[in-house]
């Protein structure tokens, strides 16, 4: 082999090891983008899911004053009724 051959073998390596190193290098800028943006991800997983406890637990809490609240009219409504069939009997007592 002759020493221009080995020089041009050798310049040849080296373009490659270059383009090698180009792309080692941009992969290693793309994984950082991807790792940072995992990390937003996973911040903004757990901020939702501290959000959905909030929500759920402040559900529990308006379903159960709802069903306070319709208990209570359910009991109102059974009350007027009882007292509208006293005034009934009242009221035909006196005719």
């Amino acid at each position: 082999m002759s020493e221009t051959e080995l020089e041009d073998g050798l310049n040849a390596a080296h373009a490659r090891f270059d383009r090698a190193l180009m792309r080692l290098d941009q992969s290693v800028k793309n994984l950082g983008t991807r790792l940072r943006q995992h990390n937003r991800i996973e911040v903004d997983t757990q901020r939702l899911v501290h959000e959905r406890a909030r929500l759920a637990t402040e559900l529990d809490k308006t379903a159960a004053r709802a069903k306070r609240l319709d208990d209570s009219a359910h009991d109102v409504s059974r009350r007027l009724v009882e007292a509208m069939e006293t005034v009934r009997e009242v009221l035909a007592k006196a005719e």
